[in-house]
């Protein structure tokens, strides 16, 4: 064990067991404070309970003093009616006088006179029964016949100083328990719920108008009729676990919930607890950092030894330095001078063998970058094969789904579906970057209108400090080319100019027509990138298109940046110019040739396109049995009469025997001796008559057959369906 770990371990002796009493009390800590919470919680309940209970008898002290009112003593109904509405104006209190049968003879909630309700709504009649009739009684939660609100009554009895004559209830709307909840400002804004005896809501301070009226869950009804207070934990109804103090209010019966999130009755206790453990981790920290300088200062002259010798190993050159201890100083000055002898020996040998490698080295570089290539054109191809064929799957199986559906919400899940296939579509177009551009994907565009789309997109990469110009001539030539490799070789060149600029500057994009550098052909089209960054250095500028080459450090840059936009600029029978210079930026021209077709028009990103209906014979080639399953079957809901065939020479075997359809739909990439293109050409010269149309996830190869049409998977059925028909 070396001496540094041993004072290490000596130091951390003595603070050891100090942290673990300290870590003691902080269990200590936060279990008083937690306990603290929950005291004064359960303490704010008890008060609220009181507060409804003082609410309670404030009602039932103004029935009082209407029973004692003199137009009733006198029986002048009359009167006594207009005195009521008088002390309750507004429609969310009334006042009802009963007769000692339980029939209504006022209700200042209806005109002197009106017809009353025939029966009690309330269970006041019930508590009569349990408890008589002399003190004031307080209803659990109802609803009102007349108002068709939830409400509660206080009732108190009407004498003549001996007997009782009537009843006279306070009708309240359950609104006045939500708004005394609403007056209080309880801090942290616990939920606050009141309860009648049969565990309805009467008022909560969180969606009380949603709550009132429905009966609390099992779990609280329990727990608040086996005690007159106390607490218990559950999930409320936001789905969030709390803790719920409850208490009763002594006239109604009634309880009162205040229900606090755990994490908030465990804040405070975990901070304290906290503040205390960042404590203990600073001193320890202290403590190692002391352990460890005391080190450092007692072994420096070893360690000097050692990182002498280390040097010595890798052939470098030493310095002595003296450390002031002899012996270690005669041993290092001998050291010394074995480097000397021995880095003028390597340094011979060295110059000797640099010479023979950096030519083995030149050529092995350049053939391993065209492998590199080439293994990751064909490995990308491959992948986008598969996954469009996925996808193709998952579009024509959703379009079923959502065809088949009459439910909303599955429709709108369809298109969420829909609209996440066509990203993954588009980021599989991605994989494409080395490979041949797809003929099913290439369509001409206005190139004003792709750069805008394309600028939006370059925009959110090129981050703060950078200006963004964007500059089109009037009456550009169309280009045929694909768009989404269009799209990402400008945000390669963009990203590229971003990190040339790291202070900031100006990236311009342009776009002009141009005859043709050869001065003969149709015209181009030159989009060009400029930047005010550093510039390439000559030797830089160079190697800067070659792929993987990069001046970024590591893990910063892939060096296919413009190795993609050449690649691109080639694949669309165009070229690339690059220029820079130190200081002055680095420009580069992406020149394409003018298409003669007309531009076509965007597709609509439209997730509730229905296809049109079909009719004929249709003869489906596709190797894939999940594109087949999903395929298939939307073809015939869709009105066509299809046949299947899982290959191209299953297929050719069929038109062989005498199928006739009016259209063949093909894949492109499929086993055996017929694939998509050869079957396309046979079906061309033996049945003339016979239409074709061909799809594909990714090829290398072109279908350069007339008149036979080419689509990219993943293809949406109400396109296929158009085009068949």
């Amino acid at each position: 064990m070396r001496i540094r770990t041993r004072l290490l371990i000596l130091v951390l002796s003595v603070l050891v067991p100090s942290f673990i009493a300290a870590g003691l009390a902080i269990l200590f800590v936060f279990e008083e404070q937690r306990q603290a919470q929950a005291s004064s919680v359960a303490e704010t309940t008890r008060a609220f309970a009181l507060l409804v209970d003082s609410e309670l008898q404030s009602k039932a002290a103004l029935l009082r003093a209407l029973a004692a009112a003199p137009a009733l003593a006198r029986t002048d109904l009359a009167e006594f009616y207009v005195h009521a509405r008088q002390v309750t104006p507004t429609s969310d209190e009334a006042v009802v006088l009963f007769s000692l049968e339980g029939r209504q003879l006022l209700n200042t909630r209806l005109p002197l006179g009106s017809p009353l309700p025939l029966r009690h709504y309330s269970n006041l009649a019930d508590l009569m029964r349990e408890s008589g009739d002399e003190d004031a009684l307080v209803s659990d939660l109802f609803l009102a016949p007349v108002t068709h609100k939830h409400e509660f009554s206080i009732q108190v009895p009407v004498t003549d100083g001996v007997q009782v004559r009537y009843h006279l209830a306070l009708g309240l709307d359950a609104g006045m328990m939500e708004r005394l909840i609403t007056r209080q400002h309880l801090r942290d804004d616990p939920v606050i719920t009141i309860l009648d005896r049969n565990g309805m809501v009467v008022a909560r301070s969180v969606n009380g108008a949603r709550y009132t009226g429905t009966l609390a869950r099992e779990r609280t009804r329990r727990a608040v009729r086996a005690a007159t207070e106390g607490s218990y934990d559950i999930v409320n109804m936001e789905n969030v676990p709390v803790q719920v103090f409850f208490n009763t209010v002594p006239s109604s019966g009634w309880k009162v919930l205040i229900s606090v999130p755990k994490r908030d009755i465990q804040r405070a206790p975990a901070h304290a607890a906290a503040m205390l453990g960042v404590a203990m981790a600073v001193l320890l920290a202290l403590g190692t950092l002391a352990a460890r300088w005391l080190s450092n200062r007692a072994l420096e002259p070893i360690d000097y030894l050692g990182r002498a010798a280390r040097k010595l190993g890798q052939g470098e050159e030493l310095l002595h330095e003296p450390q002031g201890l002899p012996e270690i100083d005669t041993v290092a000055q001998q050291m010394a001078h074995a480097s000397t002898l021995i880095r003028h020996a390597k340094h011979d040998l060295e110059q000797r063998v640099a010479e023979a490698v950096a030519a083995t080295e030149h050529a092995q570089g350049a053939l391993l970058k065209s492998q590199k290539l080439e293994a990751l054109g064909r490995l990308t191809g491959g992948i986008a094969h598969e996954f469009n064929n996925l996808l193709q799957t998952l579009t024509t199986a959703l379009q079923a789904i959502e065809l088949m559906s009459t439910q909303a919400p599955i429709k709108n899940l369809v298109q969420t579906s829909m609209r996440t296939v066509r990203r993954a579509a588009a980021l599989t177009g991605q994989l494409g970057s080395f490979g041949r551009l797809q003929e099913a994907r290439l369509v001409t565009i206005d190139v004003e209108a792709q750069i805008g789309s394309a600028a939006q997109l370059i925009q959110g990469a090129l981050g703060p400090g950078i200006r963004l110009e964007v500059a089109c001539a009037p009456g550009l030539w169309p280009v045929t080319t694909e768009p989404l490799q269009f799209d990402l070789a400008l945000l390669n060149l963009a990203i590229n100019a971003r990190d040339a600029m790291p202070g900031g500057g100006l990236l311009r994009i342009e776009a002009q027509n141009v005859a043709p550098f050869d001065g003969a052909g149709r015209g181009e089209v030159r989009i060009r990138v400029a930047d005010s960054g550093a510039g390439m250095a000559p030797e830089v500028l160079a190697r800067a298109l070659d792929p993987f080459f990069t001046t970024k450090p590591q893990g910063q840059g892939s060096g296919l940046g413009l190795a993609q936009a050449y690649a691109f600029a080639t694949q669309s029978q165009g070229r690339l110019q690059l220029d820079s210079a130190p200081g002055a930026g680095t420009r580069v021209d992406i020149f394409l040739p003018r298409a003669l077709d007309a531009v076509a028009p965007r597709q609509a990103d439209d997730a509730h396109a229905v296809p049109a209906k079909g009719g004929g014979t249709v003869l489906f080639v596709e190797d894939d049995p999940l594109v087949r399953e999903a395929v298939a079957p939307a073809l015939r809901s869709c009105g066509f009469e299809v046949l299947v065939a899982e290959d191209g020479d299953t297929a050719l075997r069929m038109l062989e025997q005498g199928a006739r359809p009016d259209v063949v739909f093909s894949d492109i990439v499929m086993p055996g001796t017929v694939g998509g293109i050869e079957l396309a050409g046979i079906v061309r010269e033996r049945f003339p008559g016979l239409r074709v149309v061909l799809a594909s996830g990714y090829t290398e190869r072109q279908a350069a057959i007339p008149g036979v049409r080419v689509l990219a998977k993943p293809y949406a059925i109400e396109q296929v369906v158009e085009l068949l028909r």
